[in-house]
């Protein structure tokens, strides 16, 4: 998987117009700032163009599916096109279907629930949680850390070729790290997946926001990627792909919607008639909202250009990546080396600093907002530390007090609506406190570390 780095007049490319772009926030220092959000790996800004089409819709909307009025027509009809679009927007196949879920962690623990009874599942330690827990009623191989892409391939050859080559099996993989922001060799993967045999899921959450996915070019199985990162609102997310084992498991959830007919029996039961489209796991009544959201988010980046938009993201990631290296004490996290192509997401540690505190200054200080913690991917940032994977540290919870080192990193992330401004008062400010030092006291409150309010200004 190739990422163009062309250069692009900023006419051609700027920023994707997103909400909060305007939004100020005071500074502990004194005065406004505007924010800069910086952590949309976590979640991203929804696009102006996203709100728009929600709120032109809103007085619109009625039951979908369950209604002969007009609204409740016009609704389905809307539910039903945004899932053609974004079968469109992710290049699935004529007999794919595409089921509308809460999110990534809500779509891959739908197809936990529907893989085949015996199913072996092969899952890298470098997976978010998301894609590395809902595995729990299957037999599940853990695959260690790789350290280039080759040997991510290596490594799934070697270990598809020694399960029993009878029984299902379903290899789930990132496309890109919420990590490292590191690509991962998809194409190569999913084709050692069906050589032995195997099936392959598609983690997209952190790629689909930063790159055109495929699922035919691919030849993944299913994808599965969340709405809140895809610069639409939170509560919706997508998981596409092969119809065969969703269509032989139980429903996901049972009642109304992923029924087709029911009727009580002489014994006093009840026999249910499921459907067998995209509905069958689509119980209750859905989320439409944002679902047409999400419809709207796929048209947006597809109109803007995805490929320009990628070329600019990739300009700001080399801005980024220059900027960090400059100072020597800032450690950059990577599992593929520092030439391993990336999306607008990258962690890294502070020689000297504990990443809470550093966070912490950043925003009360700068108006920055990043990530710190482990990103709910324990085990793979413990690798890159360097620590045991037993030692303490939660995700965004650090213990140590500010100045005592601790066991987890700082993440900035961006994309299509981050403007370049946002990007060089980061570079600004990560030189600046580690050069002259937070110009205010912190404290660590709730396993958060918070300036000092009762603490004057340091000089």
């Amino acid at each position: 998987m190739s990422v163009s780095t062309a250069a692009l007049d900023s006419s051609v490319c700027a920023p994707l117009p997103v909400l909060g772009q305007d939004v100020t926030v005071p500074l502990v220092t004194g005065g406004e700032v505007t924010y800069a959000a910086l952590d949309y790996a976590a979640s991203a800004p929804a696009l102006q163009r996203v709100w728009d089409d929600v709120a032109a819709y809103a007085p619109y909307y009625g039951s979908v599916h369950r209604g002969a009025g007009y609204l409740s027509q016009l609704s389905t009809d809307l539910f039903e096109n945004s899932r053609r679009t974004v079968a469109e927007f992710l290049g699935c196949r004529p007999e794919d279907q595409v089921v509308f879920t809460r999110s990534t962690t809500d779509s891959l623990n739908l197809l936990a629930a529907a893989i085949p009874a015996n199913c072996q599942v092969f899952v890298y330690e470098t997976e978010h949680h998301a894609s590395l827990l809902p595995w729990r009623d299957a037999q599940v191989t853990y695959l260690n850390a790789p350290r280039t892409p080759g040997q991510a391939v290596e490594t799934l050859e070697r270990a598809l070729a020694d399960r029993d080559p009878y029984g299902p099996a379903l290899v789930c993989v990132t496309g890109a790290s919420n990590v490292t922001g590191e690509l991962w060799p998809v194409r190569e993967l999913a084709a050692a997946a069906h050589a032995h045999g195997a099936r392959i899921v598609l983690d997209a959450a952190q790629l689909a926001p930063h790159h055109p996915v495929d699922i035919a070019e691919l030849d993944v199985d299913w994808v599965a990627f969340s709405g809140h990162k895809l610069y639409a609102p939170f509560g919706s997310g997508v998981l596409a792909g092969r119809a065969d084992w969703l269509q032989a498991a139980e429903p996901y959830l049972a009642g109304g919607g992923a029924s087709r007919k029911v009727a009580r029996r002489a014994d006093g039961g009840v026999d249910v008639d499921w459907h067998t489209t995209a509905a069958r796991h689509e119980a209750g009544s859905p989320n439409v909202i944002g679902v047409y959201s999400i419809a709207s988010a796929c048209k947006a980046l597809t109109e803007a250009g995805f490929d320009n938009l990628v070329a600019r993201e990739q300009e700001l990631v080399s801005r980024v990546r220059e900027g960090l290296a400059e100072v020597p004490e800032v450690q950059v996290l990577s599992l593929f080396g520092d030439d391993a192509p990336r999306v607008g997401v990258i962690s890294f540690v502070v020689r000297g600093w504990n990443s809470s505190h550093f966070a912490a200054a950043l925003s009360a200080e700068y108006g920055i907002g990043v990530r710190d913690g482990l990103f709910c991917a324990h085990p793979l940032v413990r690798t890159l530390l360097g620590s045991d994977p037993q030692d303490p540290g939660e995700c965004g919870a650090p213990e140590a007090e500010p100045g005592e080192r601790s066991l987890n990193a700082i993440r900035v992330s961006f994309g299509a609506g981050t403007p370049d401004e946002h990007i060089d008062r980061f570079l600004r400010a990560v030189t600046e406190l580690v050069r002259e030092g937070a110009r205010w006291k912190y404290r660590t409150e709730d396993g958060r570390c918070v300036p000092d309010r009762g603490e004057a200004p340091q000089v």
